[in-house]
């Protein structure tokens, strides 16, 4: 049986707190490393992340000829080794002097890409992961193992996989806990639609994760004309390479995009997602909306109706947009506050408290709502202000 990503963050944890290797298998850019990051996020563990694939043989435990004292690294509880700048054996440096300095802090050790190193590389770190040992250094308690792997036709449910792995030992498939992680659309989408830590943005830029709740099969889909399969890796690609995009003149972006998202998706779905993104195409920006005749506090009534035509991810896009534009167009005035507020409520819920959210992370802009509406000078910038109030509330209900 497959888990969700999910399910995982649950199901690790728990493998870890036991005392076992958690064995993570699952198709290339399904998500395995987030997953791993959210583990360690989750445990409030330091991540140390060592790529198999990239490894050579005697990069672990490579005999180093005599060197000066400097070139050893002595630890008070693990043994020596000599400080290599490769390999495992500089992160290994760094792990064990991160234990030394956080002794109670959990740390976690990823191992990614495990079966598509060569068997020398798996054998030298058979000892790693079966007793915890290297030469005559051992790993720190706190010191825990996760692996992921790829699919090799010998895992049940996997005879038609055509990976370039290599299988891995018996010894290691009796002593780790396999778990096979399968795509979940439901869960993608909801972490699709949940703000950036990194970036004052959704995760996956509105228009993507429409294009994928339309057709969920798309998410994790082979190009049946090439080598190119779209997984949830490639379309996070794609979402990132449309925020840029929508920085470029129009015409700009028309001679490249089909391009870069056929390079992430494949010809098909590259060509599909370009002909939704021109049936979605945004044809009011802020400057319609604030800057339009005749002035004032409402929208024109023409202008409404086209707002209120276009789809959510459009008119929230429109309405971020303008957030950026606030020095041109001030919410500190009637005419533009009276506006916002009236295009804010056309929005759902969901919408509005997502909006409001961004507001709220605009500190400079609150003091200066905050500031007109004790004034009680602007009737317009007062109503929104006590809006944005009353919808930031919405998450205590």
């Amino acid at each position: 049986m497959a888990l969700s990503y999910q399910a995982l963050l649950t199901a690790v944890p728990v493998i870890l707190r036991a005392g076992n290797v958690p064995n993570i298998v699952g198709e290339a850019g399904i998500g395995k490393s987030a997953l791993v990051g959210d583990v360690a996020a989750q445990m409030h563990a330091r991540l140390f992340t060592t790529v198999v694939s990239l490894s050579e043989k005697g990069d672990l435990a490579i005999p180093v000829p005599p060197l000066t004292s400097e070139s050893f690294i002595q630890t008070e509880a693990y043994g020596q080794l000599a400080d290599v700048q490769f390999g495992y054996a500089h992160t290994l440096i760094e792990i064990i002097q991160y234990a030394e300095a956080h002794p109670h802090q959990p740390i976690l050790w990823f191992l990614d890409e495990f079966n598509r190193g060569t068997q020398a590389v798996q054998s030298e770190l058979m000892n790693l992961v079966l007793q915890r040992t290297i030469n005559t250094l051992k790993l720190p308690e706190q010191v825990q193992l996760i692996l992921a792997e790829n699919p090799d036709a010998s895992m049940t449910g996997f005879e038609d996989s055509a990976y370039g792995v290599v299988a891995g030992d018996a010894a290691i498939k009796d002593r780790t806990v396999r778990l096979i992680m399968r795509t979940d659309a439901a869960d993608w989408l909801k972490w699709a639609h949940q703000t950036a830590t990194t970036a004052d943005r959704p995760n996956i830029h509105p228009l993507v994760e429409r294009f994928i709740s339309e057709d969920v099969t798309r998410l994790n889909q082979t190009d049946q004309q090439e080598d190119i399969t779209a997984t949830p890796r490639a379309w996070e690609r794609v979402s990132a390479n449309l925020y840029e995009l929508e920085k470029l003149p129009p015409a700009t972006q028309a001679t490249v995009a089909l391009d870069i998202f056929q390079g992430d998706v494949g010809i098909d779905l590259g060509r599909s997602f370009e002909a939704f993104l021109e049936q979605q195409a945004i044809h009011l920006t802020p400057a319609d909306l604030f800057g339009s005749q005749p002035k004032g506090a409402v929208v024109p009534t023409p202008m409404l109706k086209q707002f209120q035509a276009m789809s959510e991810p459009q008119k929230a896009t429109v309405l971020r947009s303008y957030l950026q534009l606030t020095s041109t167009y001030p919410l500190t005035l009637d005419q533009h506050a009276g506006r916002f507020l009236q295009l804010l409520q056309t929005l759902s819920q969901d919408g509005q408290f997502a909006l409001v959210q961004t507001i709220g992370q605009d500190r400079e802009l609150l003091k200066q709502l905050y500031t007109v509406n004790v004034a009680k000078s602007s009737p317009y910038v007062t109503a929104l202000y006590q809006y944005l109030q009353q919808v930031a509330s919405w998450s205590n209900q």
